[in-house]
């Protein structure tokens, strides 16, 4: 692996743990085994590799999701399939968990990559869900963009539960009940 991708993997893993004004340069540097100099021969600063970090993280984040949304199943499968995914429950959500860190919010370069990419989040769940009405696997009486922004505040907002209870039950009880509710939608 090349010095700047040890850098932006390490940006990526301190500010999944520490957020942005808890990630120094020194700490990338020291986590990547790579010295200042290297630091900002790639790097402006620590905003730049930040950017560089959070674009990495959405990437992947969108990559993995679209792989799910977009597999077989009815719509209500592939929501599930991305909702019962494997997750570090307590670490919460590397781009969610950014919304929390005023810096990151103040700052317009680090606030883009994450509105656009929770946008995406929100957008792409509502083609499932319209897939799925159209389909007539999901009740007509569903509006797809508020069924998925609530889809997307159930997942964020069990990370605060399960973080705040240290345990992940929240967060699955969470998760059941968007599930439930969406089966119950469902036309017989």
């Amino acid at each position: 692996m090349s010095t700047k991708d040890r850098l932006i993997e390490s940006t990526r893993e301190l500010l999944w743990e520490r957020g942005y004004v808890g990630t120094s340069p020194k700490a990338i540097q020291h986590a990547a085994g790579a010295g200042q100099g290297s630091m900002y021969h790639h790097f402006s600063g620590k905003e730049e590799l930040a950017r560089a970090a959070i674009d990495r993280t959405a990437e992947e984040m969108r990559a993995a999701v679209d792989a799910q949304l977009a597999g077989p199943g009815t719509a209500l499968e592939r929501i599930s399939a991305y909702l019962l995914r494997e997750r570090e429950v307590l670490r919460g959500c590397p781009i969610g968990g950014l919304t929390q860190d005023a810096e990151v919010m103040a700052t317009p370069a680090l606030r883009e990559p994450v509105d656009r990419t929770l946008s995406w989040l929100r957008a792409r769940l509502a083609q499932v869900v319209a897939e799925g009405i159209a389909a007539g696997e999901l009740s007509p009486a569903l509006d797809p963009a508020a069924t998925a922004s609530s889809i997307v505040a159930t997942l964020q907002g069990g990370y605060v539960l399960a973080r705040a209870a240290d345990s992940a039950q929240p967060f699955d009880q969470a998760v059941a009940g968007i599930l439930a509710l969406l089966r119950a939608s469902a036309p017989h």
